[in-house]
């Protein structure tokens, strides 16, 4: 049976990809390796992390301004195997909400490992060695990426003791003291949950500054929100050695500029140095697919590749890997191949931090119109000025609008405080 598209991968790219293409009248399937359709998204990456994240802001809430607001309830008891419940329960509905998708708009779907053959070919390899070729029209490259570890340290994840942000959703008890290797949006997201439930946290990052590639004095102005929470920062610093020991793990690092090296012992690691393009054992080599140095899918502006034919969306190509990026891909993908005109505005991609208080960017950072030779202006407005953040105890935090010094265009907006997740949509709206 021959399909208008096969997409490999059911990560939010995918699945959106095939959701789209299947309602534009394509004869669709998707390939999936995992038991069940979502990606890293929506099984352990951001869903999960979304209910953790929630469920801690809560009890870290009840303990420290339910009082001031005369909500008195004495000290909050954490019942952690509830709240993973929790997170369990809504990665169910979630996936499962994808299965019925895929039912409903008649998406076939092949479980096992993709590969590309040639253009117009794919093979499954399901868990019982079979493998199974099928012709299509079109393929979707959609497979994501996959954790990335420290360059030049052999690090042996357990997920128990030494983590990939997977552990780190799925542990039973909160660490005594938690070392984070990577101050990126993964590393403080999750390091946030856990001091947010108790656990002493060190944060050890190469750069001299944490979210790398974020507005600069947002990142600096963060880095102290998150220090008088009790996050402790090590920056500047390159680890060289994670290592178990008799009582959980020990950490090794010397300052990147040169100096004495360092270990701290913890009872748990988390590895959140970023992760990588997974595009290994496609047979994209094989097929004549283009990758690059970093094991990215070369793709052009239309998302296509340098075979006719063959496309790619999401973290297994250049650019932010984010889920709502790798949705829109989908979208222009499947409007592409049912001859449509689809179109991605990179320029307006927001991206969100969701730790307390969040981080909203859109646009341009003070950095990139700077280093451009752009004439700006920047307007900034303190949380603790505005009057619904005080009734709320939200105070801090502060909006920072970048725009051309000329035409007043906003070129840049940078939200650090309460709710930013949900702002940031209004100035991407307007941009």
């Amino acid at each position: 049976m021959a399909y208008d598209v096969v997409i490999i991968g059911s990560g939010p790219g995918g699945y959106v990809c095939a959701i789209k293409a299947a309602q534009l009248g394509l004869k669709t399937a998707v390939i999936e390796k995992n038991p069940t359709f979502g990606g890293t998204c929506l099984n352990i990456g951001c869903i999960p992390s979304k209910a953790l994240l929630h469920a801690s802001e809560i009890f870290a809430e009840a303990g420290h301004s339910f009082d001031t607001l005369g909500v008195e309830i004495g000290a909050p008891k954490l019942n952690l195997g509830k709240m993973m419940a929790h997170k369990d329960a809504t990665v169910a509905s979630n996936v499962n909400g994808v299965a019925f998708l895929f039912k409903k708009n008649k998406i076939d779907s092949f479980r096992g490992t993709g590969k590309v053959l040639s253009a117009g070919k794919v093979s499954v390899t399901g868990e019982d060695g079979k493998v199974e070729e099928i012709e299509t029209r079109n393929i979707v490259i959609a497979t994501g990426s996959d954790v990335a570890g420290i360059p030049g340290v052999k690090v042996d994840i357990d997920e128990k003791v030494i983590m990939s942000s997977t552990g780190a959703l799925a542990l039973d008890k909160v660490p005594g003291h938690l070392v984070v290797v990577g101050g990126g949006v993964i590393g403080l997201e999750l390091g946030s949950v856990w001091a947010r439930l108790g656990a002493k946290v060190t944060v050890v990052e190469f750069l001299d500054t944490i979210l790398g590639g974020m507005d600069g004095e947002v990142a600096k102005q963060f880095q102290r929100m998150l220090s008088k929470q009790g996050i402790e920062f090590r920056l500047g610093a390159k680890v060289t050695g994670v290592a178990k020991a008799k009582k959980g793990v020990t950490v090794t690092f010397e300052p990147v500029k040169g100096g004495a090296a360092e270990t701290i012992e913890a009872d748990a690691v988390l590895i959140a140095t970023g992760r990588r393009a997974y595009s290994d054992s496609l047979g994209l080599k094989e097929a004549g697919v283009d990758v690059d140095e970093r094991g990215r899918v070369k793709t052009d502006g239309h998302l296509k590749t340098n075979v006719p034919g063959i496309y790619a969306i999401g973290d297994v190509i250049a650019g932010p890997m984010l889920a709502h990026k790798a949705e829109d891909e989908g979208v222009a993908v499947a409007e592409t191949i049912a001859g449509q005109a689809g179109h991605v505005n990179y320029e307006v991609i927001p991206n969100v931090v969701y730790t307390s208080p969040e981080i909203a960017s859109v646009g341009k950072t003070e950095e990139e119109l700077k280093a451009a030779g752009i004439d700006y202006k920047a307007g900034k407005f303190p949380f603790s000025a505005n009057g619904r953040a005080r009734a709320m105890l939200h105070t801090d935090g502060f909006v920072k609008i970048l725009a051309d010094k000329q035409s007043d265009r906003v070129l840049g907006v940078h939200i650090v405080g309460f709710g930013a997740g949900e702002m940031i949509h209004e100035a991407a709206v307007l941009m």
